[in-house]
């Protein structure tokens, strides 16, 4: 498994963030508690949020981000993802 960080830019429409946010939590909650997700939440000034999560490959966190409810309602503007080479703290001990 790896560890990917995304870094997601929201559209400029509050109302869409909104209704969209509790969708986007709920698909989210599952994977926080199976460990898949290890953080998740919005940058303080509102414009995006950031997640750092574990898949099998790129392919497969395509495949996550796909179904997405921010990227189903086109909340999503932009997103910037890396792979995450983690060398010290609590995931490198979940590897």
């Amino acid at each position: 498994m790896t560890w990917f960080t995304v870094d997601t830019r929201y559209v400029d429409d509050l109302d869409r963030l909104t209704a969209a946010r509790p969708a986007h939590r709920e698909y989210l909650r599952p994977m926080v508690e199976s460990g898949q997700v290890l953080a998740a939440g919005p940058w303080a000034d509102g414009s995006g949020g950031f997640v750092i999560l574990r898949a099998a490959d790129r392919a497969e966190l395509d495949d996550l981000l796909a179904v997405d409810p921010y990227t189903l309602q086109d909340v999503a503007a932009s997103r910037v993802i890396r792979e995450w080479n983690v060398v010290m703290g609590t995931p490198a001990a979940l590897d």
